[in-house]
């Protein structure tokens, strides 16, 4: 193989490792944000271990809502 193909490939590797880290940190963030100011009565973390299926789903649409706008902020 050609090693400057292996090169540019992991360095592509690399910056797409570093895009997810900072999304899925972003998204987490988001998530207690919205948590403890918009959701002020309602513990979301508290609701998902309690097994309430709604909670947890509602709670992975966050992050994916989140990780879709950044990562098309991210691609810009």
């Amino acid at each position: 193989m050609d090693w400057e193909f292996i090169r540019a490939t992991s360095v592509l590797l690399l910056i797409n490792l570093v895009y997810a880290i900072v999304a899925l940190c972003a998204g987490v963030l988001a998530i207690r944000l919205l948590d403890k100011i918009v959701f002020k009565k309602i513990d979301l973390e508290e609701e998902i271990q309690k097994g309430n299926l709604a909670a947890a789903i509602f709670g992975s649409v966050l992050l994916l809502f989140v990780a879709i706008i950044i990562g098309l902020s991210l691609a810009k």
